[in-house]
């Protein structure tokens, strides 16, 4: 049975749990990028403020706190994933579909140069999570 585990979890809930992961991670990544560019180059905060004017860019910037948001339900749904499946599907499927879906989001929603090079790696990480379902 394709995406089966010992704990007798079905394909569907293996797929929404995966899904849940990549997608949170995503929107977690997103989001935290989002935020570093709203901010602007640190180096050059701290060079004129200190380290204490970089630190108060980053804590008090909205969209740094919702990615880390994001980043930690991804953090706690990779544990549940981890609770129902097994480490050989979930670690490979989440990391290298998170790989693609950042690559989409990144063209999408900040305007990223996602080379041909990219995309073919894309499809061969599809191709690869594929195989591994199998």
């Amino acid at each position: 049975m394709m995406l089966a585990s010992p704990t007798g979890t079905g394909p569907w809930a293996a797929a929404g749990m995966i899904a849940a992961v990549v997608l949170l991670s995503t929107t977690g990544e997103v989001l935290t990028a989002a935020a570093m560019k709203s901010i602007g180059d640190l180096d050059d905060i701290r060079a004129h403020s200190g380290m204490k004017g970089a630190i108060k860019a980053v804590v008090t910037c909205p969209l740094f706190f919702a990615g880390v948001t994001f980043l930690a339900l991804a953090f706690f749904s990779l544990l549940l994933a981890l609770n129902h499946l097994n480490l050989s599907l979930v670690a490979p499927a989440s990391a290298s579909l998170t790989l693609v879906t950042n690559a989409v989001a990144g063209k999408i929603f900040l305007k990223e140069n996602v080379d041909k090079r990219r995309w073919a790696s894309a499809v061969f990480v599809c191709i690869g999570v594929y195989l591994l379902a199998h």
